[in-house]
């Protein structure tokens, strides 16, 4: 009703424009044609017809971008509401007895992860809770000539199935933590944090992966762990660690600090190229097997006496060290 009112008014207004600009223009000149008054009346009038047809447009146009934009709300809310239903169920799914559900499960929440950046931080949350259960492997407690093999190639047939396949389903939550943290050239700036505290890793690797911080007290890792090329912006805490096999650190940037306090390195500790600023606490005893020399960045704190270890850089220790520093 209100749009038909509108247009009665508009085709009335152009009426009495029409009207009234060929009534002035014949009284402004007796002598024009009375043909080309009526003709400029109509243009004029035509005027009055052509605003409002813009005008119509342009509400209807401002109309449809509203409805557009409603829409999309709608249809963002609908998809957290999917993304939410399918992280709690992927979440409930790791406690399933089958370890193809749980490797399902894990795969759910890292394309979760890919699809839904918000999720990102949670989903490595979760899959670092994972690793931080309790675990027992017979391969792991093994003393093999090369520690560097962390468990069997041919799974001996007195370990039960289900402790072989629970090692499967922590591989693969080793894999996805580092296929879902930025690398090389990623766009993702975001400082994610590990924790992997008390966790045991199997040939954990993150090369040249870039994140937040790492926790990895009391963790113990077995195999070869691989941080080549790793950067940090905040601490790398590996507080009473213990390295079974070898540990691989070359060209690593630890700007957050780094604290080896109570670690235990049982084999190479390659340190080439590495660089830690902020601070440094180390093992009073040094690794013995120690690769290449540990850069420390002019401004680092010393927690406590480095002596033994390889170090280069700006970085020195002061004389005394003072004890009331804060431990990690």
């Amino acid at each position: 009703m209100r749009g038909r009112g509108l247009l009665a008014a508009s085709v009335l207004a152009a009426i009495l424009v029409t009207v009234a600009t060929t009534t002035i223009l014949l009284l402004v000149d007796p002598k024009q044609p009375k043909a080309e008054a009526i003709k400029t009346g109509g243009l004029a009038g035509g005027a009055v017809v052509a605003l409002y047809a813009l005008w119509l447009n342009d509400r209807r146009r401002r109309t449809e971008e509203a409805r557009h934009e409603l829409e999309s709300d709608r249809l963002g809310l609908e998809s957290e509401k999917v993304a939410d239903e399918r992280f709690a169920r992927a979440v409930e799914l790791l406690g399933n007895e089958a370890d193809q559900v749980r490797v399902g499960a894990m795969h759910v929440l890292a394309g979760l992860a890919h699809t839904t950046p918000r999720y990102k931080q949670t989903v490595l949350s979760v899959l670092c809770a994972y690793l931080r259960r309790p675990f027992e492997h017979p391969s792991l407690g093994k003393k093999a000539d090369d520690p560097d093999q962390a468990y069997f190639k041919e799974v001996p047939p007195e370990i039960p199935p289900e402790q072989d396949q629970e090692m499967t389903v922590r591989m693969t939550a080793q894999r996805l933590i580092t296929d879902m943290l930025p690398w090389g050239s990623d766009p993702d700036e975001t400082q994610y944090n590990l924790d992997l505290t008390g966790a045991k890793l199997v040939h954990f690797r993150l090369e040249g992966r870039r994140f937040g911080r790492l926790v990895a007290r009391r963790t113990q890792f077995y195999g070869i762990t691989a941080f080549r090329e790793i950067v940090l912006s905040k601490p790398a805490l590996f507080s009473g660690a213990t390295f079974h096999g070898r540990v691989d650190f070359r060209d690593g940037k630890f700007n957050g600090g780094i604290s080896f306090q109570d670690v235990t390195f049982e084999r190479e500790l390659n340190l080439t190229g590495t660089s830690v600023g902020t601070f440094l606490h180390v093992t009073p005893e040094p690794p013995a097997q120690q690769v290449g020399e540990l850069e420390v960045l002019a401004g680092t704190g010393f927690r406590n006496d480095p002596t033994g270890w390889r170090l280069t850089g700006d970085g020195q220790a002061p004389a005394g060290l003072d004890d009331h520093v804060q431990q990690d």
